[in-house]
C-alpha cells in the first residue's frame, strides 16, 4: 500500500478504534513498514490529517 493521506487515515482510525493493537500489527494489516506507522501517529507525517 502506498503511503499517502489515505493510508495515514486508515492508520489514525485503525489505532483509534483498536486501542489494543500495536503498530506493527496495524502495519501488517496495512502491509505498510511499522516505522510508517510510529511517524504517522506520532504526528511527524501526515499530521495535518485527522482521524475524526
Amino acid at each position: 500500500m502506498r503511503m499517502d493521506a489515505e493510508t495515514a487515515l486508515k492508520i489514525k482510525q485503525l489505532a483509534r478504534e483498536n486501542p489494543t493493537l500495536f503498530q506493527h500489527q496495524i502495519a501488517a494489516l496495512l502491509n505498510i513498514n511499522q516505522g510508517r506507522v510510529s511517524e504517522v501517529l506520532s504526528g511527524r507525517r501526515f499530521g495535518d490529517v485527522k482521524a475524526d
